[in-house]
């Protein structure tokens, strides 16, 4: 068996769990990789109705990770993360193939 071309963590699939629940939707998150940002492309997250057909995907506890395959060229390799600090809670992308990123953390290049 390959392993998974994204992966999500296990604090990232249980917030993804409580947020579709209050929602009433099903837990799916679907990370995209969109032109802009601070660096050139910024990851965007949002829950998803269902899975694509073109669609990669990662499951962990019962939550599914999915990701166009456009994006896909983009974040090969990464982990989704939900991280709490200081500076306020969100979803990290930790990209193996951006060469660099940005302070928010929600935006990248290669």
């Amino acid at each position: 068996m390959s392993e998974p071309a994204i992966d999500l963590t296990t604090s990232a699939a249980q917030r993804v769990a409580t947020i579709a629940a209050k929602q009433g939707k099903p837990p799916i998150l679907r990370l995209a990789v969109e032109g802009g940002g601070c660096a050139g492309f910024q990851y965007k997250f949002g829950l998803a109705d269902a899975v694509e057909g073109d669609d990669a995907v990662a499951e962990r506890d019962g939550v599914r990770l999915v990701v166009d395959s456009v994006s896909l060229d983009l974040v090969r390799g990464s982990a989704v993360d939900y991280v709490e600090s200081l500076g306020g809670a969100a979803f990290r992308v930790t990209n193996p193939v951006a060469a660099s990123g940005c302070g928010c953390g929600t935006s990248f290049s290669i």
